[in-house]
């Protein structure tokens, strides 16, 4: 089995839990009220950023020159493709540049983000790697549930997040991560895989408590 499909077994009932999250369902089905999109739009915002932040961490602790052109093509995909779903929606939202440098992360956001550049920071590629894709591997699974539903991807506001999510730009580059982490820890022994398990639950845990401080626009 490779380590990545052990590690999705290892998370597979708290991803799929994100799909029943009133807050993933009011996108599905388009009955988000847009107060609470828009709050979390913003909080996303400031998480984006900090997640482009692990990959330039990925890009320093590279070895490899191959590695280092795969973490500096994950911040441009980061910067250039959901930044751009972000910054048309935060323009949309009436949500100025102003605003955005002024505002404060919630709890979450600032615990969440501050454990994944701690990660980053402390240990290795492949921990690294797994930190992010708790985020990257789920919103492409959140994706593959939306787009079963009639109608979504057309919805007026909430169709352009959907087909973001169900780009193929956005698979390609969740699948480049899941394949990192595949060879990144190609001789890893059990007791480093159980780290990798645990970073991943703790991220993944992280991500449903984003979606519940969405839902309640909880700072």
């Amino acid at each position: 089995m490779k380590v990545s499909d052990r590690l999705r077994l290892k998370v597979n009932d708290i991803w799929e839990s994100y799909n029943e999250h009133p807050f993933v369902k009011g996108i599905a089905y388009g009955t988000l009220p847009v107060d609470n999109f828009r709050f979390y739009m913003l909080q996303d915002h400031l998480y984006l950023m900090q997640y482009a932040k692990v990959f330039a961490l990925g890009v320093i602790k590279a070895e490899k020159e191959s590695d280092m052109r795969i973490f500096a093509d994950l911040i441009k995909a980061t910067l250039d493709t959901e930044n751009a779903v972000h910054q048309d929606y935060l323009k949309r939202l009436g949500i100025t540049k102003d605003m955005i440098d002024n505002a404060e992360k919630s709890l979450v956001t600032e615990s969440y983000t501050n454990y994944m550049i701690s990660i980053s920071f402390k240990e290795g590629l492949a921990e690294l790697a797994a930190a992010v894709l708790a985020c990257s591997w789920s919103y492409k699974l959140i994706g593959d549930f939306m787009e079963t539903i009639p109608g979504s991807k057309d919805h007026e506001f909430y169709g352009h997040w959907i087909n973001t999510y169900t780009s193929k730009e956005f698979r390609d580059c969740n699948d480049v991560m899941i394949d990192l982490v595949d060879r990144l820890t190609e001789n890893y022994t059990e007791k480093q895989i159980e780290n990798l398990e645990k970073i991943l639950v703790d991220c993944s845990r992280y991500e449903y408590m984003f979606w519940d401080m969405a839902w309640n626009k909880e700072m």
